[in-house]
């Protein structure tokens, strides 16, 4: 939801490396496997609540709890992302298919990305769902449309991330289109639980925890994602998203040049030879 989705996914494909020697791939080191292992763990354990997203996503969206505003965004972001992908950022080709890797990020990022998951999905599902069981349909409508939102934003990045159809300024707008919507639909979760909603003075202690729990969380929420959005989203990953996509382009535009030349070459030898006779 941070863009780990597309920046730390491992490649689906297998390695095709080979040698002159032996056609059996090259070995990768430990410490590379064991990286990918963690982080296929954290992803795969995303992509089986996918089935549970989609649903979320259809209740959501029929309850009545989600604004109009926030039910039409992902619509427009899909269709704004197609635009770009097709007219001012197109693949480029095989190059583009290769490893979707954008930003190798280190152990504390990892870290940093489990926290941004605990954070900002599961504890806001446990926070809808315990305000099913316990009736509190306000603190069950303050926090749905992050959640909505962010179950688009996590099928999109999946979804995108294996498809070489889309480039990596594409993949890399994603989370920041998601993320600066989801700053203010926040912004509005924390007005309903810090000035909309008050506490009853004989409030019990369970209710008084439930009640500060939501504050807390919505307050968390705020946090992390305007510390992903300013410090990670826009001055990292997206500039390494372009300069990955222009280094391919131009790696591609050599080619291109060099394969003319060779055929140039090529082409004038046999010219050459008949003159030479």
């Amino acid at each position: 939801m941070s863009g780990v989705t597309l920046s730390m996914a491992p490649r689906s494909e297998p390695d095709k490396t080979t040698t002159s020697e032996t056609t059996k791939p090259q070995q990768k080191p430990i410490s590379q496997q064991q990286q990918q292992s963690v982080m296929g763990g954290v992803m795969g354990s995303l992509r089986v609540i996918e089935l549970q997203l989609v649903a979320f996503i259809m209740v959501f969206s029929a309850s009545g709890l989600v604004p109009l505003l926030d039910l039409v965004f992902p619509a427009f972001a899909s269709a704004y992302l197609l635009v770009l992908s097709r007219l001012v950022f197109p693949a480029h080709g095989s190059v583009s298919s290769g490893s979707q890797e954008i930003f190798q990020g280190s152990r504390f990022f990892r870290f940093y990305v489990v926290v941004g998951t605990t954070i900002g999905l599961f504890l806001p599902l446990a926070y809808v769902l315990g305000g099913f069981a316990r009736g509190d349909e306000h603190a069950v409508r303050s926090a749905t449309p992050h959640l909505f939102l962010l179950s688009f934003q996590i099928l999109t990045e999946n979804i995108i991330s294996g498809l070489s159809l889309f480039s990596p300024p594409v993949r890399a707008l994603v989370p920041l289109l998601y993320t600066v919507r989801r700053v203010f639909v926040i912004a509005d979760w924390i007005k309903d639980v810090w000035v909309n909603k008050t506490l009853p003075a004989n409030a019990q202690l369970k209710n008084i925890a439930w009640f500060w729990f939501g504050r807390s969380l919505a307050v968390a929420n705020l946090v992390y994602f305007s510390i992903n959005l300013f410090g990670f989203l826009i001055p990292r990953f997206l500039p390494r998203a372009f300069e990955r996509y222009f280094r391919e382009r131009d790696e591609i535009h050599a080619k291109t040049a060099e394969d003319k030349r060779s055929a140039v070459i090529n082409k004038s030898q046999p010219t050459d030879n008949k003159k030479a006779d």
